[in-house]
């Protein structure tokens, strides 16, 4: 499968595919982390940053998965913030409140 990917040059295309998939996922994620636990679950979004970066680093020498790793990676460290700008959201109204 590697191989078909780049005799077609087809990784740029596939990593950017899975950054929109991550990034997707993550969405959801932050808004429903957000509703069920508050921001007190901050610090799994940093363990899954961390966990993301030392694969991306340590682990893969596949360019496609290392990369992939350091996309889930930053997602996640970019979803730390994005938890508590979501409680902001809620606050104002524009996302429902848990009871």
């Amino acid at each position: 499968m590697i191989q078909l990917i780049e005799t077609y040059h087809l990784t740029g295309i596939l990593i950017g595919l899975i950054t929109f998939l991550i990034i997707g996922i993550f969405h959801p994620l932050v808004i429903k982390g957000e509703y069920y636990f508050g921001t007190k679950c901050w610090w799994v979004f940093l363990l899954m940053g961390v966990c993301g970066i030392v694969a991306a680093a340590c682990f893969y020498e596949n360019i496609i998965l290392s990369v992939s790793c350091g996309v889930f990676a930053f997602s996640s460290l970019w979803g730390i913030g994005e938890l508590f700008e979501q409680r902001k959201r809620v606050e104002k109204g524009w996302f429902p409140k848990r009871g």
